[in-house]
């Protein structure tokens, strides 16, 4: 190929690509819109009632403490009596009286004794004196400290409320 038909073809290839930028440059037709974005700022307070989300459903910190405690103690419960099935299927000849009797007794005990000692805890909070009557001449200083202790559950758990 000699030089004249190399830029001869130099010249249409450029001529081509201009003609296409050109061509890619000029707007289409405007097409019907499928879709609309808002772009006004939405207000930090409205007047709109509160949506519920997914999840947990709304409720106070205490209820939502009560609800994490009750899954807690329903999985160990689950863990448990799987490992409590699982003992009594390896021990399959016991008799279910026997071992109802050896599963409750500890039970039943522990609820009476703790029935036995709220009831005493009643009737000597219901013996104490509630008021005082005192009568001075002269100038006195009285300080009066009151000590409430209260005790709680299988695994004990005790509150001291002291009052000046």
């Amino acid at each position: 190929m000699d030089r004249e038909t190399t830029t001869a073809r130099a010249v249409d290839l450029i001529a081509a690509v201009e003609s296409a930028l050109t061509e890619a440059s000029v707007p289409a037709p405007a097409a019907v819109p499928t879709a609309y974005r808002d772009t006004t700022p939405l207000p930090v307070v409205g007047d709109a009632l509160p949506v519920v989300q997914p999840g947990r459903a709304p409720m106070s910190q205490r209820a939502t403490d009560a609800s994490a405690l009750m899954l807690a103690g329903g999985a160990g419960t689950l863990m448990a009596g799987t490992g409590a099935g699982v003992a009594l299927w390896a021990l399959g000849g016991v008799d279910p009286l026997v071992l109802a009797l050896a599963v409750g007794a500890p039970v039943a005990l522990v609820a009476a004794l703790s029935r036995l000692v709220r009831r005493a805890g009643q009737a000597a909070a219901e013996t104490a004196p509630v008021t005082h009557h005192h009568h001075y001449t002269g100038p006195v200083r009285q300080e009066h400290h009151t000590t409430a202790t209260t005790t709680r559950g299988v695994i004990a758990r005790s509150v001291t409320d002291v009052r000046h």
